[in-house]
Formats: C-alpha cells, structure tokens, sequence
C-alpha cells in the first residue's frame, strides 16, 4: 500500500516557476513508472509528465522544455518542476505511482497562475 501526498502548488504569475512535490508513505524503489497528470476546470483529466524505472521521460506537448520531472528514491519523493508557467497551466496537479500494476493516486494540490 502506496500513499501520496502532494504540496507546493499555490498563486504565481506567468512567467514564474513553482516545485511540486509528492511524498510517498512506503517506498517507491519498486515503482515501474510515476508521474503527474493535471485537471482544469471544466476540462478533462490529463497527462503532464511520466518518468519510468528506466528513467524514461515523456511530457505533454504543451508542457515540453518547460516542465521536468525527477524523483529521489531516499527521500520517497518525486517532483515536477514547472518553470515559464502561463495561465492554461492552472489546475489541480495529481501525481501517482505504478507499484505491481497498481496505480496508486495523491489528492491533489492546486496550481493557479494569474496575473
């Protein structure tokens, strides 16, 4: 059993940078792949960014050169770095992890950017 909490979201302006982080209640040393995906308002769930236990990335075309994901396996927690954020990236950030093909999901943690 996986649990995730999410932090670091908050108010920023366009062009500014935010870290997200998403700490794991157990290890994730065994995890085949990890990542974020995003929901606005209105709008349906989608994938920003998957990192895989070969250190594979994969961004959203929308999100690519801006965003970079990475984890820390001692400290049992993944990032998304999001750097020139614009409005259209405004949402509810969620991260999850595959352990033994089960995806596990955090709650969530918002990100807004507004002048």
């Amino acid at each position: 059993q996986v649990q995730l909490l999410e932090s670091g979201g908050g108010l920023v302006q366009p062009g500014g940078s935010l870290r997200l982080s998403c700490a794991a209640s157990g290890s994730i040393d065994s995890a085949t792949s990890m990542g974020w995906h995003r929901q606005a308002p209105g709008k349906e769930r989608e994938p920003v960014a998957v990192l895989t236990d070969s250190a594979t990335t994969t961004y959203a075309d929308s999100v690519k050169g801006r965003f970079t994901i990475s984890r820390d396996n001692a400290k049992n927690t993944m990032y998304l770095q999001m750097n020139s954020l614009k409005p259209e990236d405004t949402a509810v950030y969620s991260c999850w992890v595959r352990v033994a093909w089960r995806d596990y999901w955090g709650q969530g943690t918002q990100v807004t950017v507004s002048s």
